[in-house]
């Protein structure tokens, strides 16, 4: 068996699942049952102001995420899964994870347009 960086790089991506799929589906315990919404919707490190509303949007994709990595662990183990296959379902659970939640945090901070008023309310920003 010849070792180029096209094993490694599997060997990589196939290790790096087991602790996305444990903190995406320990994100998810924690925002379900623990009620936990520290992690919920940040952005630039702060959550929303009203971190329940978000809070079953940002379970969920951690939830879904967690899910399908824990399935496809079990799938390439099991030798259901050709390398095509569990590298798609990696790369597309990665992404959309991602992207989701983005998405999500943009939501939960809407941009505001125009300037800023402080807490004086005279309009101007300091």
């Amino acid at each position: 068996m010849v070792f180029d960086i096209s094993i490694a790089v599997t060997w990589i991506l196939f290790l790096a699942l087991f602790p996305m799929a444990f903190f995406w589906l320990r994100r998810a315990w924690r925002i379900f049952k623990k009620k936990d919404y520290s992690e919920v919707a940040l952005k630039r490190g702060e959550g929303p102001s009203n971190p329940e509303k978000w809070a079953p949007y940002t379970g969920l994709v951690n939830l879904a995420a967690g899910a399908v990595a824990v399935t496809t662990i079990i799938g390439v183990l099991a030798g259901a899964f050709p390398y095509k296959t569990w590298s798609a379902m990696t790369g597309i659970t990665l992404w959309m994870k991602v992207f989701a939640d983005f998405v999500i945090s943009r939501q939960a901070h809407p941009f505001t347009f125009g300037k800023k008023k402080n807490s004086s309310g005279n309009g101007t920003a300091d």
